[in-house]
């Protein structure tokens, strides 16, 4: 039994590896650290990146929900190669491009690839694991290896494109990146895909999406955990989004954004290394996170020094991974595989919606009182979130998460089965005896006992009784003797 469950870890690793090979290609997106330059480049002025980004910010909350549902119904390996087929097709025509109408088609491509990304990773790594272990206990930490993972790639690519385009032109950088993403689709082919979503009875695709919604807006508890994911989402893409404005009002030299941008995004890899070690529904652990959070968001709002504004984005940043990654293990417990990616996506889309209105009331608060008095909105989020992250930490606290729970109670079912098989069998053995009357006491109380709850058994009795009353009846028939026949006188 024992070799039996440390045998396990080493396949889920080998189960794993296709994917994070997959991930870590398709993080390879060289031309990001250059792409306002070639922006620059091709026509684009403060306006038209506006009317990109709005259009980009269109297509991915309206195809988040609709891509969760297609990976839930279709295939989460599937889901994640169209993904890697839009990035191709964003990147290619990103480099083609002369003008900003182009590039603009080129974001909203863009925008399907990261639609179709939320939420399914996330839940092809929680059914693995469930279905490899039969528990969630190492969701957090297979998470986080993958998260590392896909930051390390972030990281590499942010410094590798420059160097990339320094040495070439920024459009190479758009062509260099397909190459790299179309590997990636080979990770994702070899993967061997869960199939947890799979096992549910298949229902219309109208009573697929409206238990989707159903499920996001009716269901108490999963409503409280999307508001907790979608408030630490948008959370952390304020820091990644706003973040640098504080070193633009410190006039920090050019030659820092980049080790900056780096330390930034290789917070979300640190964290997901840092969550396999923490247990969040530690009272004193999870005081200390939110208290952490809250002091370097309130840090934003009266310090002018460069190290202490840095410090205190990458601290913020890092405790938003943390937060954001066992927010998404409490969302996967409590919704079933059948609508997992559907659901999580879900939380991606209310990202997105609550992100508009946080980000222009953020730009006017920037514009009329300066970067510095925006810092409190952050804080104000950060007290949200906190609170919701102690609600959802106390409320999940001895549920079951509804995979493992069902994964149980099958276990439980067929032990039962099993035990009632060998119960079976073991009475047909005794049957002899039991009519023999040869059976101590004991035993012909635990026989009758079976027998009494047992139909397919007492069935069995009743037509061994029947045979062998047939056979002594035969037995004792007089057997038909020829009457003699008189002899002649003759």
């Amino acid at each position: 039994m024992t070799a039996a469950v440390a045998a396990r870890p080493r396949t889920l690793t080998r189960r794993l590896l296709p994917l994070q090979f997959g991930v870590a290609l398709q993080g390879l997106i060289l031309w990001v650290p250059i792409e306002k330059l070639f922006m620059t480049e091709i026509g684009f002025d403060a306006a038209s990146v506006g009317a990109m980004a709005a259009a980009y910010a269109a297509v991915v909350p309206l195809l988040e929900v609709p891509s969760g549902i297609l990976a839930d119904r279709w295939s989460r390996s599937w889901t994640l190669i169209f993904a890697c087929v839009a990035l191709v097709v964003s990147s290619l025509i990103g480099g083609l491009s002369h003008n900003v109408i182009t590039y603009v088609i080129a974001a909203m491509i863009l925008g399907i690839y990261f639609a179709c990304s939320s939420g399914t990773l996330d839940s092809v790594v929680y059914d693995t694991v469930v279905e490899e272990t039969g528990s969630n206990e190492l969701y957090e930490k297979w998470i986080g290896r993958i998260r590392a993972v896909e930051s390390a790639a972030f990281v590499l690519s942010a410094l590798a494109g420059g160097v990339l385009a320094q040495y070439t032109s920024e459009r190479f950088t758009y062509f260099a990146t397909v190459p790299l993403v179309g590997l990636a689709i080979i990770g994702f082919l070899r993967f061997n895909e869960p199939r947890l979503h799979k096992a549910a009875e298949r229902v219309s695709l109208r009573s697929h999406i409206a238990l989707t919604f159903r499920t996001m807006i009716a269901s108490r508890i999963v409503l409280r955990v999307l508001l907790l994911v979608a408030t630490a989402g948008l959370l952390s893409q304020a820091v990644f989004e706003f973040g640098p404005l504080w070193l633009v009002a410190v006039a920090a030299p050019a030659v820092l954004y980049g080790p900056y941008w780096a330390a930034l995004v290789s917070t979300l890899g640190v964290g997901g290394l840092l969550i396999a070690k923490l247990n969040l529904e530690r009272r004193l652990l999870l005081a200390i996170l939110i208290i952490l959070s809250l002091a370097t968001a309130l840090s934003l709002s009266w310090t002018r020094s460069l190290a202490v504004l840095v410090t205190a984005q990458v601290l913020l940043a890092l405790a938003l991974a943390i937060i954001g990654i066992h927010a998404s293990r409490l969302l996967h417990d409590a919704v079933p595989s059948a609508i997992r990616a559907g659901v999580s996506s879900g939380a991606g889309t209310l990202t997105w919606v609550l992100f508009l209105p946080f980000s222009l009331m953020f730009g006017w608060v920037a514009r009329e009182n300066g970067v510095y008095r925006s810092g409190f909105m952050l804080a104000g989020a950060v007290v949200v979130v906190g609170t919701l992250l102690i609600v959802n930490v106390r409320a999940s606290g001895g549920v079951a998460p509804v995979e493992v729970a069902a994964t149980a109670k099958e276990e439980a079912v067929e032990v039962a089965e099993a035990k009632q098989e060998l119960a079976c069998k073991q009475l047909v053995e005794l049957v002899a005896d039991y009519l023999d009357e040869a059976l101590t006491p004991e035993m012909r109380a635990r026989f009758e006992e079976h027998l009494a709850g047992c139909d397919g058994c007492s069935t069995y009795l009743r037509q061994t009784q029947q045979i062998i009353a047939g056979l002594r009846d035969l037995s004792a028939a007089p057997e038909k003797v020829e009457a003699p026949q008189p002899e002649s006188t003759e």
